[in-house]
């Protein structure tokens, strides 16, 4: 079994219901086990600006699947949830990055694993710290000392029971 992290994004359609929904689909999964989940966050968009603020979260489980079928799992959860692939880094319904796949490095035309910008996103080391702040990244230091070497000013913690 391999741990694994994912980081899970949503701007449209009620998003933390879909954040919600998307973590009772890896909840529920078969070959997903002990999944644990962080807080939820909002944040500002990256990329274009003229699209509603996000919410995050990093969710972490055991897997014995293959880095590819796993991703596969997440598209069909995305898809579930209505994905349209309109512009990059646009509006979603629902996004699930892999962000660490144990502690494999892989390069393949569909997945990038780390994810390539997750150590300059605080909407995802924030939340990763939730769950393992003493992960050490590829970068040498761990979650919690690089989160500070983020500006995570525009995270606000959500309530959860929104």
């Amino acid at each position: 079994m391999t741990l694994v992290y994912i980081g899970l994004g949503s701007n449209l359609e009620t998003p933390v219901a879909q954040i919600k929904s998307a973590i009772l689909a890896l909840q529920t999964h078969p070959d997903l086990q002990q999944v644990r989940v962080s807080s939820l966050y909002s944040s500002k968009p990256v990329g274009p600006q003229d699209q509603p603020d996000y919410v995050n979260a990093v969710a972490s489980c055991h897997t014995a699947l293959s880095p590819i079928a796993l991703l596969d799992v997440l598209q069909s959860i995305e898809q579930a949830h209505h994905r349209i692939r309109e512009r990059h880094w646009g509006p979603r319904t629902l996004d699930l990055d892999l962000l660490l796949f144990g502690d494999e490095q892989i390069q393949l035309p569909r997945l990038t694993v780390p994810h390539p910008y997750m150590l300059e996103r605080g909407f995802v080391i924030r939340p990763l710290m939730d769950l393992a702040p003493e992960l050490r990244l590829a970068n040498g230091h761990t979650v919690k000392e690089h989160v500070h070497q983020l500006d995570t000013s525009d995270l606000v913690s959500i309530d959860e029971e929104e």
